[in-house]
Order: C-alpha cells, then sequence, then structure tokens
C-alpha cells in the first residue's frame, strides 16, 4: 500500500520559498505515494478560535476537508518560516481550528491526562528560517520547533517527527535556494 503524504505549507505568500519547498516535496514523493496539498495561503479559514474550547466555533469547508486530509495521511509535512521565534499566524490559527478535541485529542473526565488521537502517523517539519542553525539550537534552544514538535504533534500522538532546517535564507543565493530545492525534492522521493 501507497504511503498517504499530506503536504501543509504554512507561509502566509504563495510565491515564497516554502511555497516552492512544498511543491519541490510534492514532486519528489508524487511517484511512490499519494500525496495532498493544503496551501494556507489560499484557504479561507477564521484563524481565531474565538471561545477557546469553551464554546465550539464552526468549522469553515477548508477546515473540514484539512481534518479529513489529516485522518487520512499516515505521513505530515509541515512547511513553514520561523518568525519571531515560532510559526507564522496563519499556521497557528490553522493548528487552533483544526488540530480540536475530539480530533486530534481527547481529555479525560476529571483527569489530569488525554487521550492522543492521531497515534500511528509520522510527521517532518521543514522549516526556512534567518537565523543560523547553530545559533537556533545553542541560543534559542530550537523553541519554536519543540513547540511544534513537542506541544502540538506529540500531545496527539505523533511520535517520530522529523525537523529539517533550511537556512540562513536571508540573502541566499539563487543557486543556494535552487540546492535547496534539490535536497527536499530528495526527501520527498525518501518520504523523510
Amino acid at each position: 500500500m501507497k504511503e498517504r503524504i499530506l503536504i501543509i505549507n504554512g507561509h502566509p505568500d504563495p510565491e515564497s520559498l516554502c511555497a516552492s519547498l512544498s511543491q519541490a516535496y510534492k514532486e519528489g514523493a508524487s511517484d511512490t505515494a499519494e500525496v495532498r496539498y493544503i496551501d494556507l495561503s489560499t484557504i479561507e479559514f477564521t484563524p481565531n478560535l474565538k471561545y477557546g474550547y469553551r464554546k465550539r466555533t464552526e468549522l469553515e469547508e477548508d477546515l473540514i476537508k484539512a481534518q479529513k486530509w489529516i485522518k487520512w495521511a499516515n505521513h505530515l509535512v509541515f512547511v513553514y518560516p520561523t518568525w519571531w521565534g515560532s510559526m507564522p499566524a496563519v499556521l497557528k490559527g490553522f493548528i487552533d481550528r483544526v488540530f480540536l478535541p475530539g480530533f486530534a485529542f481527547r481529555y479525560r473526565e476529571n483527569s489530569p491526562l488525554w487521550d492522543k488521537l492521531l497515534t500511528g502517523k509520522t510527521a517532518h517539519l521543514i522549516v526556512s528560517m534567518d537565523t543560523p542553525s547553530w545559533y537556533n539550537r545553542f541560543v534559542y534552544r530550537r523553541a519554536g520547533h519543540q513547540v511544534m514538535k513537542r506541544n502540538v504533534l506529540k500531545f496527539c500522538g505523533i511520535k517520530q517527527v522529523r525537523i529539517t532546517e533550511i537556512t540562513p535564507v536571508k540573502n541566499a543565493a539563487d543557486y543556494k535556494r535552487a540546492t535547496w530545492l534539490k535536497r527536499v525534492e530528495k526527501l520527498g522521493q525518501k518520504h523523510a
């Protein structure tokens, strides 16, 4: 059975490097896997979880489809930039609105524990940033990566999360960008 991959481009600009990286991964994976693609720059939804979990905010059609595709996939690929040490607001809003109780996790009654509802899936974070990798690791302690890996994906049951950093993007020459696109296409071929 072919692997089922969902690629989520979390950059708000459809002409961004992240959009190109997403397409490169898709091209690499398409020969050997079933691939679906969500581009957060083009879908329609309100990113604000207005009432938190106190009161339900009805999901827009694009978010209902996103939940179906997340359930369908056994491998999730998130491609996004690091801004101010974390993901862009559109990706945070997508997670807030889609990874809801009853879908991604379920709190247990009278318990501090929860059930993880997205078990059996893997994920890959392809993250672009201007900060050099060594600085992100030793000074920032990869805080943005940890939020996505531990506080979002592992919280929901996705245990195996790989991270690929594309850095430093600022002032990168065209040949460097081409190298990154080839690298990400090869990751798609390996589904890594």
